[in-house]
């Protein structure tokens, strides 16, 4: 640009010299008149070319820079040369400057001649970003160091500047201070930045940081606790390792290349050891006859993709029975940084240490001396407890809490259970014929029910009459009861009778109470005595009277007639 205005310059001056000599020989050759316009038309052609240049000059001396943007100057023309080993240039060197151009309209002379002058739009990070800064000029790190010292908050945004970055102790490349998000304007001959996402730490999760710089002076190992066997230090924050500290959920700006965030989940999770193995069924059937058949199904169980492995083997009384077993575990947050440190994750944790622990407790505690296979049907409950005691303290040591040990159904050789199938068919076919009985008794009883309601009214007057019989029998045998209760008195009666007035009297005496009782009951038999009733004093003419003289009892010696 320089060049092209002196030469604009130069050819100015030469065309004014030539105009000047050719107006002195013209001078001579042509009259006045032609001498004036020649003078006043070279006179013209200079004073243009004069605002041409000072129109140049001008144009190279300002520049505006928007309100998004920044001015960045690098001189070419008329600047000191820097120091080896320097890159951005103070005021007075050549090479990119130091100084920016704030938005706005800005004039110095020259000012697109000296410099180049380059426009930057602002830089933004994203709500869900963060930005990593690269100084490509500054003091040299410390040996050892691998991120630049951080920037107190107080002064982050004066450390964007880069005459006071570079004045001030910034340190040259990767820088630990980060942006987080926001526009900021950066000097960008001075940094290179990066754009990269944000640390989130999800519900349900900690995360753990694994530090590579030192930002605290107090780094001295944590102590850890007792039942977590495994050496592994843990330091405070600030430190370099692993942060005995975990992030709780949230959103975190923390620079990449300082920090690495290890996400560990601290929800519930259930791994399941199952599938594997060849499960025999020997299924019973019974004829129409009550006979049992049996018959042998065999089926292959494959181990199921969500599962960490098959079925653990144990051995029992000989037999090698296949127990799935459900695990419940989980990382409390507080244990998270124990296990980052000592294994590595949840997964490594799983694969390394407590599988193998699982299944060496599961063989131990189920194939004790003097276990039955059928024990691990009817004692489930008791094993799993059993198991889950053993199985805590081993999970504690890796920093995993086991919340519950679960088995599946065990896997019994079936010649073990057909005996118990085949006695518990028998059971129940006994129970089913018992049943058919008594409901055939039911049916029965059922049926005589119906029977007796349709004859009711018969069976009433059955009942009644011999209800009747039962009376009578039992008036009958009262009144004989009393008839010989009474027998029996008048013949003690009697027999007193007979004590005191004789034999004679008292059959006298009976004789005389019949007649009175018969002449009671029947007046037509007494009769009005017309004759003379005579006897032999026997004591019985006076009944013969008063019987009207009955020829029956008159004869012989006891009376005789004498009206004839």
């Amino acid at each position: 640009m320089l060049t092209l205005i002196l030469g604009i310059i130069l050819v100015a001056a030469a065309l004014g010299a030539i105009a000047i000599g050719l107006g002195q020989r013209l001078n001579r050759l042509v009259n006045k008149d032609i001498q004036v316009w020649l003078l006043y038309g070279v006179s013209v052609g200079v004073v243009l070319f004069g605002l041409v240049g000072l129109g140049l000059l001008l144009g190279t001396s300002f520049t505006v820079v928007g309100a998004d943007e920044m001015g960045h100057l690098k001189r070419v023309y008329g600047g000191l040369s820097m120091p080896p080993g320097q890159i951005i240039a103070f005021k007075g060197q050549a090479g990119p400057q130091a100084e920016v151009l704030s938005p706005g309209f800005k004039f110095s002379p020259l000012l697109n001649v000296l410099y180049k002058v380059e426009k930057f739009s602002v830089v933004e990070i994203p709500v869900d970003s963060y930005g990593l800064l690269l100084a490509r000029d500054g003091a040299p790190l410390r040996p050892g160091q691998i991120l630049a010292d951080e920037w107190p908050e107080a002064e982050f945004e004066k450390m964007l500047e880069a005459e006071y970055f570079l004045h001030n102790g910034g340190q040259k490349g990767p820088q630990l201070s980060v942006l987080p998000p926001g526009k900021y304007r950066v000097h960008r001959y001075l940094f290179d930045v990066v754009v990269k996402p944000v640390t989130n730490i999800a519900i349900g999760s900690v995360g753990v940081v694994k530090s590579n710089v030192q930002t605290s002076d107090n780094c001295i190992p944590v102590p850890q606790p007792q039942e977590q066997t495994l050496a592994i230090p843990l330091v405070p924050k600030g430190c370099i390792g692993v942060w005995n500290e975990p992030l709780l959920p949230g959103r975190y700006y923390l620079n990449a290349n300082a920090y690495e965030v290890i996400n560990i989940s601290t929800r519930v999770y259930a791994w399941e050891y199952s599938g594997g193995y060849e499960r025999r069924v020997i299924n019973l059937k019974l004829d129409q006859e009550g006979r049992i058949t049996q018959d042998e199904v065999k089926q292959n169980v494959p181990v199921p993709p969500t599962a960490v492995e098959g079925a653990i083997p144990v051995r029992v009384e000989g037999w090698t029975v296949p127990i799935e077993v459900r695990l419940i575990v989980q990382i409390a947050p507080e244990d998270a940084p124990f296990v980052v440190a000592a294994v590595g994750g949840l997964t490594e944790v799983e694969q390394r240490i407590l599988t193998r622990t699982l299944g060496s407790v599961v063989r131990n505690v189920i194939g004790e001396r003097g276990r039955k296979v059928l024990e691990l049907q009817d004692q489930r409950a008791e094993l799993e407890q059993l198991v889950k005691q053993t199985i805590i303290p081993e999970g504690r040591k890796a920093g995993i809490s086991v919340k519950e040990v679960r088995f599946g159904d065990p896997v019994i050789p079936p010649e073990l259970l057909v005996t118990l199938a085949r006695r518990q068919l028998a059971e129940e076919l006994e129970k089913t014929y018992a049943r058919e009985q008594r409901a055939q008794e039911q049916r029965v009883l059922t049926e005589q029910a119906r029977a007796t309601a349709d004859q009711q009214d018969q069976l009433v007057a059955a009942q009644v009459g011999v209800q009747i019989e039962v009376q009578n029998k039992l008036a009958s045998q009262l009144r004989g009861e009393g008839r010989e209760a009474e027998l029996t008195a008048i013949a003690r009666g009697q027999d007193a009778q007979v004590k005191v007035l004789g034999q004679d009297r008292v059959l006298q005496l009976e004789a005389l109470i019949k007649t009175l009782e018969a002449a009671i009951e029947n007046p037509n038999i007494v009769k009005v005595p017309v004759i003379m009733v005579e006897g032999s004093s026997t004591g019985m003419e006076g009944f013969a009277a008063i019987l009207g003289g009955a020829s029956n009892l008159a004869k012989g010696t006891l009376f005789s007639s004498q009206d004839k």
